[in-house]
């Protein structure tokens, strides 16, 4: 059994707008094993938070994770795969299958809510990703 903890988190710049996902992969012992941190075009905070997930799980998968425990700053997308919310937004839809497809790949998937303060490491990561280049 591989246990990872992964915090994932998703930014737009405007909602729509430029967009950015982050995430942190971490072993039981809390070290870090991989961090994710890249723009991914346009589109909304919800729809970035979606692909912040997917991108994490897929990275767990490749480190043979059996088992994850995914942290998220985002209540709707926690509430949306825990079924307790439906997904209205046609856009979200497809994202959303494709997360419950890729959790039901490991043996145990447990998404929770916490707070912007407890998520401050993904937060970063998808932020830093947003930064444009400048120009001297």
């Amino acid at each position: 059994m591989k246990l990872l903890i992964i915090r994932t988190d998703g930014a737009s710049h405007g909602n729509p707008g430029p967009a950015a996902i982050g995430a942190i992969i971490r072993d039981e012992h809390h070290n870090i094993l991989a961090t994710i941190s890249e723009p991914i075009g346009h589109g909304t905070n919800n729809q970035a938070e979606y692909r912040a997930i997917i991108a994490a799980l897929e990275k767990a998968l490749s480190l043979r994770a059996t088992n994850v425990f995914l942290l998220t700053d985002s209540e709707l997308v926690v509430r949306q795969v825990a079924g307790e919310y439906r997904v209205r937004e046609a856009s979200l839809m497809p994202l959303y299958l494709k997360v419950m497809q890729l959790k039901s790949r490991f043996q145990a998937c447990a998404i929770t809510h916490v707070s912007d303060e407890e998520n401050d490491e993904a937060h970063n990561l998808a932020k830093r990703a947003l930064q444009w280049p400048r120009v001297p």
